[in-house]
C-alpha cells in the first residue's frame, strides 16, 4: 500500500503531478478520539449564551434609536406651537388701580387680581431665601430643569405609595413661571413636556433675578392675593419690609395650597408647615438654627384688616369714574394697569350731600309716600322667630345702622320686636328685643295706591301684627342720672323710600366735581341719576331763556305782559297758564317774572328773542344739545341731567366761562407717570427759578360763551330768586349771597333746584324713576330747595362769606323792587334808562305772526 499523502491541519495536500494509486473500497478504522483545544472548547460554551445577549442588546439599541427618533418627534411636535416667551424680558403683571379722593384717602380698588408688584431689588432677602428653600432648593444651580428634584420625588413617591400622603411635586421655581405665565395649568404629560421646554428656554433668555421676580409677583397666596406683597397686606397688614422671619416663612408654605394652611382655620397645620420651612433655610444655610429657633418661636398671628380702607362714601361717583377710565384706557388697563387715579371728591362734602339727599327723601316720603306694609311675615312665637328671622332677606338699600326685626307682641300704645345682634360676624346671633312707641310710628299711614293715604294711625294694631318683619333704627337711650343706658331699647320704624334723588356740587371756576349722589342707595340700584336720568328741568330752565334778552340789551327791568296766551299749534290750542293759575293781568319786569317763575311771561320773552336763540343758547352752555324750536321747551319740557344743569349755572357764576365737568384731575402709570391731566392750561412759568421767579399765571383758555355783563345780570336776577322768590328755602339762615332757581314740572312729575355761590354750584332733583306725580303741591322750592340749603351749609361751613364781583363795565343803580325792597340792579351801560311798559297789543296773545318760524308746538 502506498503512502498517504502530507496533511497540513488534517487537510489533504497534493502535488499537481500526483495521481492517486487505486484502493481497495476498505474503510480505514475512524481515529481516536482527540480533547479540542482549550480555545475551541471555550468557544463552544459561549456560543448559545452570546446569542441572547447579543439579541437583547440589539433590540435594547434598537428600542433606544426608536425611542430617540419618537422623542425627537414629540419634542418636535410639543415645541412646534409653544408660546413666545421672550416677552417675559418687559413683562409688568397685572397691577390693580387705586382710585383716591381729593384728600388722597382711598376710594377704590379696580383690580381682576389683587396684586403690588415689587421689583427683586425690593424685596428682602430673607423672604426670598424662604421661597427658594421651600420651592426649588438647587434653584441658584438648575438650567430650568432640576434632574436630582426629579430623582428625589421620584424616590419619595416610591417611600410613600399608598400611604395617601400627598406626592410632592418636582417643578422648579422657572417651570412654575412657564405654568403660571405661558402654558397653564392642565394635568396632563403633554403640558409637563411644554413646560420643561419652555423653562430651559427661559433660563437661557432671562438671568435668574428676572426670574425670581415674576415668581414671587406672579404666584397666588390666598385671600384674592396675588404676589407676596398683597399677601403681606392680606395676611398681617405690613409691608414686605415689616415682616419677620417667621412671617417670611410661613408666605413661602402658601405655594402648596393657600386654604390648607389657613392660619385662621388651620393654625397648627400652618405653624408645622412653617417650622419645615424654616429647617430647609438651615439647611441651605439662609439662616443660622438660632435664628430659625427664635422664628418658631413666633406665633402666627394673622390680622383681619386685609385691605387700606376706603371710603364709604361715593360709590355714584366711583362707578362715574370707573367707566370714564374704562373708556379713555380700556377695560384691561383699568382694572389690571396698576393706574393710580386722582379724583376731585370732597369726602366731607360727599358724606354730607349724601345725607341731605336722604334726610330729604325720607321726610317726602313719609309725608306723602305712606307704609307700604311690612318687609315679610314669619311666626312670633318664642322659639322659632330668631331661626325665621336669620333667614330674611335684607331689603337692597337699608341702611347699616337699620335692624330687621319681627313684631313679637303689639298693643295698643307700643310693639315690643326682636332682633339680631352679631358683634362678631363668625360669632353666634344674639338675640335683643326693644320696644317701638306709637309716637315712633305716627307717619305710618297705610298706602292705598294711586297717591291716596289711610287716616294717621291711632293704635298700634293700625300699623303692626305679630310677626311682621320690618326695618328699625335703635334710638339712644335718655340719659339716667348723668348716664347713658348701656343698651338702649327704643326703636323707631324705618322704611326705604320708592322716591329718587340726584345731587351735583362742583366747582363754577374749574368743573371739578366735588360731590355726586345717584340716587338712595348704591346698593339699592346702580343706575347714577346724576348722570344718566334724562329728565325735564321744568322752570330752572327759564334762566337760559331769558339770557338771550339780556345779551341782546333788554335791560331786567323791562316789562312784558302777564296775561292769558292761547298757542296755535297742530294738536290744537295751547294755553298755558302760571303755577297755581295766578294771573295778574299786568306788566311785569323780568326781574319780578323770575323771581315769580311766570310761565306766560317765560313765553312773551322766548317769542321775543325767539327759539332759535334759546335752543342756541340752551346748547351753548351743554344744557340740552340739540332742543326742538317749539315754545313748550321754552318752560323746560326738554329733557337734561343734573350735571348739565350744573354746569351750565355755573358759567352763570364764573363770568360767562364755559364749564366742562370734571371728575378726574390726573391719571398715573404703574411707575408713576402722568399719563392724562384734566387741566390743559399751559404754564410756561412753572419751570422757571431763581429769586426773579414769581408765582406762575395761568391763562384761561376756556371758551367765553356769553359776555361777564349778561352773566353778571343772570346771577343778580338769580339772587332775587333766593331773597324774594319761589326759592327762599334755600338760603334760609345762611346770610350769603346766594343764586339759584326752582323747577317745577307739570303735574309735579319733577322737582328741582340749580343755585349757587361764587365759590360752588349745587343742582339737586328729586323724582319718581317712572316718572309720575309726586303729588298735589310738591314744588321744588318746597322739596329740592331744602336739600339745596343742607348741603350748601355744610360746603359753606367755616369759609367767609364771598359776594359776586361786578364786572367792568356793568352798570349798578340802586332801585326799589316789587317788594318794597332796596336792591342793586345790574344794566348794561346805555340801558338803565331804556325800559318801558310796551304799547299793549291784543294780537300780542296769539301765536299767529309771532312763532318766527317753529315749526311746530306741542
Amino acid at each position: 500500500m502506498a503512502a498517504r499523502p502530507a496533511t497540513l491541519y488534517g487537510t489533504a495536500m497534493s502535488p499537481p503531478d500526483y495521481r492517486p494509486e487505486p484502493t481497495l473500497d476498505i474503510a480505514p478504522p475512524p481515529p481516536p478520539p482527540r480533547d479540542p483545544p482549550p480555545q475551541e472548547k471555550k468557544r463552544r460554551r459561549r456560543t448559545p449564551f452570546r446569542g441572547v445577549f447579543g439579541g437583547l442588546l440589539m433590540l435594547l439599541a434598537v428600542g433606544l434609536a426608536g425611542g430617540a427618533v419618537v422623542g425627537y418627534g414629540l419634542y418636535r411636535q410639543v415645541a412646534a406651537d409653544l408660546p413666545d416667551y421672550r416677552w417675559l424680558a418687559d413683562y409688568q403683571p397685572p397691577q390693580m388701580s387705586r382710585i383716591y379722593a381729593a384728600d388722597s384717602r382711598l376710594l377704590a380698588e379696580l383690580a381682576t387680581e389683587r396684586r403690588v408688584f415689587v421689583p427683586i431689588e425690593a424685596i428682602p432677602k430673607p423672604l426670598q431665601a424662604a421661597f427658594v428653600s421651600a420651592e426649588d432648593q438647587r434653584f441658584w444651580e438648575h438650567h430650568g430643569v432640576d434632574p436630582i428634584g426629579i430623582l428625589r420625588s421620584v424616590v419619595t413617591a416610591v417611600e410613600n405609595y399608598g400611604s395617601g400622603r400627598r406626592l410632592g411635586g418636582a417643578s422648579t421655581i422657572t417651570q412654575q413661571v412657564a405654568k403660571n405665565m405661558l402654558v397653564g395649568a392642565d394635568r396632563t404629560l403633554t403640558r409637563k413636556l411644554r413646560e420643561a421646554i419652555l423653562a430651559i428656554r427661559i433660563e437661557e433668555t432671562l438671568p435668574k433675578d428676572r426670574i425670581l421676580e415674576l415668581y414671587l409677583n406672579e404666584i397666588f397666596l390666598g385671600y384674592q392675593a396675588y404676589g407676596v406683597a398683597a399677601a403681606a397686606q392680606a395676611y398681617f397688614n405690613k409691608g414686605l419690609d415689616e415682616l419677620t422671619l417667621g412671617e417670611s416663612a410661613f408666605l413661602a408654605v402658601l405655594p402648596k395650597g393657600p386654604n390648607n394652611y389657613n392660619p385662621m382655620r388651620f393654625p397648627e397645620a400652618a405653624r408645622a408647615r412653617r417650622d419645615w420651612v424654616l429647617d430647609r433655610m438651615v439647611e441651605d444655610r439662609a439662616i443660622t438654627p438660632a435664628e430659625a429657633a427664635a422664628a418658631k418661636a413666633e406665633p402666627i398671628v394673622p390680622r383681619p384688616v386685609r385691605r387700606p380702607e376706603v371710603l364709604p362714601v361715593g360709590q355714584y361717583f366711583t362707578e362715574d369714574v370707573r367707566r370714564e377710565l374704562s373708556t379713555r384706557f380700556g377695560p384691561e388697563q383699568t382694572t389690571a394697569g396698576g393706574l393710580v387715579v386722582r379724583t376731585s371728591l370732597d369726602p366731607a362734602l360727599q358724606a354730607a350731600t349724601e345725607g341731605a339727599l336722604r334726610t330729604g327723601l325720607l321726610g317726602y316720603d313719609r309725608r306723602r309716600g305712606g307704609f307700604r306694609g311690612p318687609v315679610a311675615k314669619i311666626s312670633a312665637s318664642a322659639t322659632e322667630w330668631l331661626p325665621a328671622l336669620e333667614a330674611a332677606q335684607r331689603p337692597g338699600g337699608a341702611m347699616p345702622e337699620w335692624k330687621l326685626a319681627v313684631a313679637l307682641d303689639v298693643r295698643d300704645r307700643e310693639a315690643r320686636l326682636g332682633w339680631i345682634e352679631r358683634p362678631d360676624p363668625r360669632g353666634p346671633a344674639q338675640p335683643r328685643t326693644g320696644t317701638m312707641p306709637i309716637e315712633e310710628a305716627a307717619w305710618a299711614r297705610r298706602a292705598l295706591g294711586e297717591g291716596r293715604l289711610g287716616p294717621v294711625p291711632r293704635r298700634m294694631q293700625d300699623v303692626l301684627a305679630p310677626g311682621d318683619v320690618v326695618l328699625v333704627e335703635v334710638q339712644p337711650g335718655q340719659p339716667v342720672q348723668g348716664r347713658t343706658p348701656a343698651r338702649p331699647e327704643r326703636l323707631a320704624l324705618r322704611q326705604i323710600p320708592q322716591v329718587e334723588g340726584a345731587i351735583v356740587a362742583l366747582d363754577p371756576s374749574t368743573g371739578r366735581v366735588l360731590a355726586m349722589a345717584g340716587g338712595w342707595s348704591f346698593e339699592k340700584s346702580q343706575f347714577n341719576r346724576a348722570t344718566q336720568a334724562q329728565r325735564q328741568p321744568g322752570s330752572s330752565f327759564k334762566p337760559f331763556v331769558y339770557l338771550p334778552a339780556l345779551e341782546a340789551g333788554i335791560p331786567p327791568t323791562q316789562r312784558f305782559l302777564d296775561a292769558p296766551i292761547e298757542i296755535n299749534t297742530p294738536q290744537g290750542v295751547w294755553r298755558p297758564g302760571n303755577y297755581g293759575d295766578g294771573v295778574s293781568n299786568s306788566y311785569v319786569s323780568i326781574r319780578t317774572a323770575l323771581e315769580k317763575s311766570l310761565n306766560l311771561v317765560t313765553i312773551r320773552v322766548a317769542q321775543e328773542v325767539g327759539m332759535d336763540k334759546v335752543a342756541e343758547t340752551a346748547a351753548r352752555f351743554g344744557v340740552i344739545p340739540n332742543m326742538p324750536r317749539y315754545l313748550a321747551m321754552s318752560l323746560g319740557s326738554g329733557e337734561t341731567t343734573v350735571l348739565r344743569m350744573a354746569a351750565g349755572y355755573a358759567a352763570f357764576a364764573n363770568g360767562g366761562r364755559e364749564v366742562t365737568p370734571t371728575l378726574i384731575d390726573s391719571v398715573q402709570d404703574q411707575r408713576g407717570r402722568v399719563i392724562w391731566r384734566s387741566d390743559t392750561r399751559a404754564c410756561e412759568a412753572c419751570a422757571a427759578t431763581g429769586p426773579q421767579a414769581g408765582p406762575p399765571e395761568l391763562a384761561d383758555n376756556r371758551r367765553q360763551i356769553t359776555d361777564p355783563i349778561a352773566a353778571y345780570q343772570m346771577v343778580n336776577l338769580l339772587t332775587g330768586v333766593v331773597q324774594r322768590g319761589t326759592g327762599t328755602a334755600a338760603g334760609k339762615g345762611l346770610n350769603r349771597p346766594i343764586a339759584g332757581k326752582t323747577g317745577t314740572t307739570n303735574d309735579y312729575v319733577d322737582n328741582w333746584f340749580v343755585g349757587f355761590t361764587p365759590d360752588i354750584v349745587v343742582a339737586v332733583w328729586m323724582g319718581l324713576d317712572e316718572p309720575r306725580s309726586l303729588g298735589n303741591g310738591e314744588t321744588g322750592g318746597g322739596n329740592a330747595a331744602p336739600i339745596f340749603h343742607d348741603v350748601l351749609e355744610a360746603a359753606l361751613r367755616g369759609s367767609p362769606a364771598v359776594p359776586f364781583r361786578a364786572p367792568p363795565g356793568v352798570a349798578l343803580v340802586r332801585m326799589q323792587a316789587g317788594s318794597g325792597q332796596s336792591i342793586m340792579e345790574a344794566f348794561r351801560p346805555g340801558t338803565e334808562n331804556a325800559a318801558r311798559p310796551p304799547e299793549e297789543d291784543p294780537a300780542r296773545g296769539t301765536a299767529v305772526g309771532l312763532d318766527r318760524g317753529l315749526g311746530g308746538l306741542y
